[in-house]
């Protein structure tokens, strides 16, 4: 059993890390079918499907093989102890020193146990295919998360007011390439924010860092006054409201959607964040209204429709900050307008930070902050940016002159 243990269980370990790969290659598949059939790739995937399908079936094949070899090797064990008893009893007879009752007693007896302990040996057999699961559950159930709230944390944020001071900050840890690089930033309760920067300028890290979605590598980043890692993280995630770039529901429906912010939220609170985010105009048109159901991933609504009903969601906490990582780029200007100007008059108080493409969507702003390879090199407001820096002058003029252009 030993022997087949340690042969066995490492092709069960490759086993289940191949069905990873399968699994992962089926989700793929079933996600973007849409675009696997627009680039005429169906063949490419359905034999990349196959040649994985081949490679477990090849390993389970081995695998099982191994394991095969318990029952025959157990069965030759007890015949094999049959015969030896019938032969030491068979000589125990003729010479006297015992009865045939009692050979056929010892039989019996030695027949049970070994068939018992061949049932344990299927029971092995099926805790060592298990195990190698059961490892994989464990890891997962047992890791320890990097961030832990402090015994004695803070448990209320006193305001929207956010500071960096010398942030320094890589994926890799200490030691990495750092994605930002010594970044200092003052921001005032109530304030509205813009941050524009190239693809890969690290602007989606800057915020994700307000609500310690991960630690600073080096200086610190307080809200309130506080340092992010002082508050008990449940508290500050509650304050702070974020929409990320990929907007996601969840099947239910919309009621329950724009609920998550807050649970005990009444139908009169649901409509009215919806309101504010544009987004109770196209409810009303569905057949259900606020009861429609949002099937899995929120396939049945639109990109700009997702959006706003995840920013009334993030609304509906009534958070200190709320941070908009380019959550209105699949929404039309004037939605987009119609969202800021709901934002300036129904939450004043709340610190907002817009992440935008579009200069338009941050124009307005009470300061806009211009990011380039994780380091701020401009800070100012739209007016003040045309003047003094190049990389947002840049953007403003392709942008708004490249738009007077296609109108004429």
């Amino acid at each position: 059993l030993i022997f087949i243990a340690k042969k066995a269980h490492p092709h069960f370990v490759k086993v289940f890390d191949e069905y990873d790969i399968l699994n992962n290659s089926v989700q793929e598949n079933v996600n973007a079918s849409r675009v696997v059939k627009s680039f005429v790739r169906e063949d490419y995937e359905i034999g990349k499907f196959h040649d994985i399908s081949k490679y477990v079936y090849k390993l389970f094949t081995k695998a099982e093989g191994i394991v095969a070899w318990n029952s025959p090797v157990m069965q030759t064990v007890i015949y094999i102890v049959i015969i030896l008893l019938v032969a030491i009893s068979g000589r125990s007879i003729v010479f006297g020193t015992m009865e045939t009752g009692e050979m056929t007693s010892v039989i019996v007896y030695a027949m049970q146990i070994m068939m018992s302990l061949m049932m344990v040996t299927f029971v092995f057999v099926m805790i060592m295919i298990a195990e190698a699961s059961t490892d994989r559950i464990t890891s997962v159930l047992t890791e320890v998360p990097e961030m832990q709230a402090k015994e004695q944390a803070v448990k209320e944020v006193a305001d929207g007011s956010i500071t960096f001071e010398h942030v320094d900050f890589s994926y890799a840890g200490e030691g990495g390439p750092l994605s930002l690089k010594d970044v200092n930033l003052s921001i005032k309760p109530g304030q509205t924010v813009g941050i524009i920067g190239g693809t890969g300028s690290s602007k989606s890290t800057l915020v994700q860092l307000i609500p310690r979605l991960y630690d600073v590598t080096k200086g610190s980043v307080k809200v309130g006054g506080i340092d992010v890692r002082e508050y008990d993280l449940e508290v500050l995630r509650d304050q702070v409201s974020m929409v990320l770039q990929k907007n996601v529901l969840f099947t239910g429906s919309i009621y329950e959607n724009i609920r998550w912010g807050n649970e005990r939220a009444s139908n009169e609170e649901v409509e009215r964040v919806c309101r504010l985010a544009q987004a109770d105009g196209f409810v009303k048109e569905f057949p259900h209204g606020y009861d429609t159901m949002i099937v899995q991933g929120g396939n049945n609504v639109s990109g700009g429709q997702k959006q706003r009903l995840c920013i009334a969601r993030a609304l509906l906490k009534r958070p200190k900050i709320l941070i908009l990582d380019d959550s209105t780029s699949a929404v039309d200007t004037k939605t987009d307008a119609l969202i800021r100007r709901a934002f300036r008059e129904e939450i004043p108080d709340t610190t907002k930070i817009i992440i935008a493409q579009r200069v338009s969507s941050i124009e307005d702003a009470d300061q806009i902050i211009v990011l380039e390879e994780g380091q701020i090199v401009g800070v100012g407001t739209s007016s003040e940016l045309l003047r003094t820096n190049e990389i947002y002058r840049e953007v403003y003029e392709s942008q708004m002159k490249g738009g007077e252009e296609n109108e004429q």
